[in-house]
């Protein structure tokens, strides 16, 4: 994957970013929940009664808001550099990194650090770490 930098945008990104922060705040005002997709998937997984149907649509709109958006405009062109085997076995690992850590980038990295959580400021900073290293692995010594 190589950024295109002529197309880059930091006024779309960080309006991007303040949406998923407004997005993060009104969900814990309002439901008194934490924010995180591994949290939300993992509560289908055992669900209990009456707190299956916000996770259903809550991910329905995760998967819907982009085709809705590529509506709107044109969407920008995807260069996946990997197979599919790689590609599972890339989801099934950041799955499991997110049962070990309680959390994922959405649950520790927004809202956690936003709460002044130590320990997701601890997984934030591991996981920044781990992905520098994969890429400094993958792009210069395996290279």
């Amino acid at each position: 994957m190589s950024i295109d930098w002529n197309s880059f945008t930091p006024l779309a990104s960080a309006v991007g970013g303040v949406l998923i922060g407004i997005s993060a705040a009104m969900f814990v005002l309002l439901n008194g929940r934490i924010l995180g997709i591994s949290g939300i998937v993992g509560g289908l997984l055992s669900p209990k009664q009456g707190d299956v149907i916000w996770r259903v649509l809550f991910l329905l709109g995760v998967l819907v808001a982009p085709l809705a958006y590529g509506l709107l405009t044109e969407l920008p062109t995807r260069q996946i550099d990997a197979g599919s085997a790689v590609l599972i076995a890339a989801g099934l690992l950041v799955g499991v990194g997110t049962r070990i850590g309680s959390g994922c980038t959405s649950g520790h990295g927004v809202c956690g650090l936003s709460r002044l959580s130590p320990r997701s400021l601890m997984a934030t900073l591991t996981f920044m770490a781990a992905g520098f290293a994969t890429v400094f692995v993958t792009h210069h010594v395996l290279a």
